[in-house]
Parts: C-alpha cells; sequence; structure tokens
C-alpha cells in the first residue's frame, strides 16, 4: 500500500520516476524512515557528545573545572600541616597538579560515569596517584560479585590489578546506576536522545547551507505533445543544478527554468519542522542531565533563576558540591590503611560564588550574644581554638 506522501504526490499529477532520463518528470522527496540513535557505550558518547556537541563539551568542562578547583582540606583529628595525604593529592605525580589530575578524574565520570585513580605504593604507602581512562579498564568479578581485580587494556596488552592488597590499587569511582552492578551511568546516556536531537538538527542546518539554493522538489517537464527529455537534456539539466544552485556560495541565486520546466516544492521548510526550538530544547535537556543552570551555557529560553549569580550557587550547591564530597569520602576511605582515619572535606571558603551566603552566616552568628567564641568558630566551621601563633 503507497504510503501517505506518494499517495499526495500522484494525487498532484506527479510521475514517479522508473527510470530517470525515460521520465517526464524528475521528482526528489523525503521517504518515511526510522531515528538513528548513538550507540549508548562509552566511547561512542565521548565522540558524539563530548568531541562534537558543544553543549554536552561546555557541560563537562565547566562541571569538572568547577569541581576540581576546590580544594580539599583535612579535619578531625589527624589534621596538621604537612600531612602526606594532603601532599598527595596537592602534587599526586611528576607529571600532574592535583588540580589536574581531579579534572581528568571528573571529567572520565561525566562522560562515562566511571573514573578510576591508580595508587603506585611503596613500602605500602602511596606515593603517586593517576587516572585511567575509564574505556580501558574491565572489572574482574569474584565468585560473590563483588570486584577483585581490574583488567586495564592498551596497546594489545593486558595489566591485571589485584585488589586483594592493603590498601588496594585501584580506587573505582561510579555514578549511581540502577540496572548495573559493576559499573555508573554517564549523565550523557540519560540525554541521549537529546544529543541526537541536537546533533541532528546542527547537522541538518551544515545540509541546508551546503545545498541552500538546491530545495527538495520536483522538476516537472510539461509537454502538450506528450515528448519526454532525452538523455542529453536530462543529463545537461543536472550537471547545470549541481554546478550553478549547490553550495553556500550560490545560496540565494534564482532558479532559470527554461519552456516546459515547471519547480514544484515538496519539502517541509525549518521553520515548519521548527528546528531552532526542538534544538534549544534538546540543549536544555542535555544541561538539566548534567545539573548545570542553562542559564551559565549561555542557552536562550530559561528563566528559572533570577540571575546568573543565583544559577551559579544552585550549579555548586546542587551538582559540585555533592560531587565533590562523595569522591573526597571515597578516597579517604581508600588510602585510609595507608595514612590513617582521615577525613576530607572541600573548602566552601574557597567558593566565591558563595560569598554571600557566607557573609550572611557570619553575620548572624556574630549577633548571637548567647554563644561563646569557640561555639561561634565551631559554627561557622573553623575548629574551637584559635591555632597558636608561630614566634
Amino acid at each position: 500500500m503507497p504510503n501517505l506522501l506518494t499517495r499526495l504526490v500522484r494525487a498532484a499529477g506527479y510521475v514517479e520516476a522508473k527510470a530517470a532520463p525515460l521520465s517526464g518528470a524528475t521528482v526528489c522527496f523525503y521517504g518515511e524512515g526510522r531515528p538513528v540513535w548513538t550507540d549508548r557505550d562509552g566511547t561512542a558518547l565521548a565522540r558524539e557528545g563530548f568531541q562534537r556537541n558543544a553543549v554536552v563539551h561546555r557541560a563537562v568542562r565547566l562541571v569538572a573545572e568547577a569541581a576540581a578547583s576546590l580544594p580539599l582540606t583535612l579535619t578531625g583529628p589527624a589534621a596538621r600541616d604537612g600531612h602526606p595525604l594532603t601532599a598527595l593529592l596537592a602534587r599526586p605525580n611528576p607529571r600532574e597538579g592535583g588540580a589536574r589530575l581531579f579534572e581528568c578524574l571528573y571529567g572520565h565520570l561525566m562522560v562515562s560515569g566511571n573514573a578510576y585513580l591508580e595508587a603506585v605504593c611503596l613500602d605500602r604507602i602511596p606515593r603517586e596517584l593517576y587516572a585511567l581512562r575509564p574505556d580501558r579498564m574491565q572489572v574482574v568479578p569474584g565468585p560473590d560479585g563483588w570486584p577483585t581485580a581490574y583488567d586495564y587494556t592498551v596497546g594489545g596488552r593486558t595489566i591485571r590489578y589485584d585488589q586483594s592488597s592493603n590498601p588496594p590499587p585501584i580506587l573505582h569511582l561510579g555514578l549511581f546506576h540502577p540496572t548495573d552492578d559493576h559499573y555508573g551511568l554517564s549523565p550523557m546516556e540519560a540525554a541521549a536522545v537529546a544529543l541526537d536531537i541536537h546533533n541532528a538538527a546542527g547537522s541538518w542546518n551544515k545540509a541546508l547551507l551546503d545545498n541552500a539554493a538546491r530545495p527538495s522538489g520536483a522538476l516537472v517537464f510539461a509537454s502538450s505533445s506528450g515528448a519526454t527529455l532525452s538523455d542529453a537534456q536530462f543529463t545537461r539539466l543536472k550537471g547545470e543544478l549541481e554546478a550553478n544552485y549547490q553550495g553556500a556560495l550560490n545560496a540565494g541565486r534564482p532558479l532559470l527554468l527554461e519552456g516546459g520546466l515547471d519547480w514544484k516544492p515538496l519539502s517541509l521548510s525549518p521553520k515548519d519542522m521548527d528546528f531552532v526550538e526542538a534544538k534549544a530544547a534538546a540543549a536544555r535537556e542535555i544541561a538539566l542531565a548534567f545539573g548545570v543552570p542553562p542559564l551559565l551555557l549561555g542557552l536562550p529560553g530559561d528563566s528559572t533563576h533570577a540571575n546568573y549569580a543565583e544559577a551559579n550557587r544552585a550549579f555548586y550547591r546542587q551538582t559540585v558540591i555533592p560531587l565533590v564530597r562523595r569522591t573526597a569520602d571515597s578516597i579517604a576511605h581508600w588510602l585510609e590503611p595507608a595514612f590513617g582515619p582521615a577525613v576530607l572535606e572541600p573548602d566552601l571558603d574557597a567558593i566565591e560564588a558563595l560569598a554571600p551566603e557566607r557573609e550572611s552566616l557570619w553575620r548572624r552568628v556574630q549577633g548571637a550574644d548567647f554563644l561563646t567564641e569557640a561555639e561561634k568558630r565551631e559554627a561557622v566551621g573553623y575548629p574551637p581554638d584559635k591555632p597558636a601563633e608561630r614566634p
């Protein structure tokens, strides 16, 4: 049974092209099809998302750079200047500083939902830390289902990291995945449909520029005597269309038709398809999946936050700080056998976006006359006792 578009073409009097040169009309139209979605593996998402989509690229960098810029401070009884754990995090290896390592770590989490840290130990004390690529890592589960080792494959060679040592050589960080026991769920995978729509809209606009003055439709040759185009006429007409009416340089050039030729447009315009709004809606969905207010990405049509400062505060409170705290807690627990019990906390005083909230808290605490000085210091996040002054 012919589809709807075929019936419309026949009703309009257009002739289906069986053998193009022998037909009296050349018909170009869109057929029915199914959407093609990006594979859900980490490599495909990284390629189609982070490498080829500006919204995903900026969202990942915004989260990773903001989280990596937060210094981790040691609190509790183990807190002291020059602690080996803080020294290791400040300079994890000879090639990278702490901010660079954590930026890579958070970037892997955002793109693939998984991140891996390797600890290089000497006498069971971690001396260096390295971030390993998630697409090269594979979990080796034990009889009880929990990971007993990790296989890292690169250059055709596989290295197995046995997790039986204390501390184990690999720390696996993963975002919550409801249906997978070992691997995390990437925000990009949750936004994969919006990502494909956004990329497809960009490809459409690019193709529209490349073929600006060659609109989809039909060139109909009408002759009262029933004559059709000859092979030479058909070839010449096709060559003139490709040479003179295709490409960005020919955009807007009028189509010149000889006697007997009539242009019948069939395609829907970008306005009819509403690609601009569809692309903007897809971009907002991507930002939502990453926990980034659309206002921070420069996306139009979002009025959730009154101003940029409010959006920035929401970004830190709802996305960056929870991510950093989970990561810091995992690292402290992972390295506890080597450095002893420790509590790592992000230094919130280093966040400029939260300065108004901090100033408001200080004013309220300062005005609380019923609190002692030690209680006031503790209320704003400082130790109850002042550090001893150095001579």
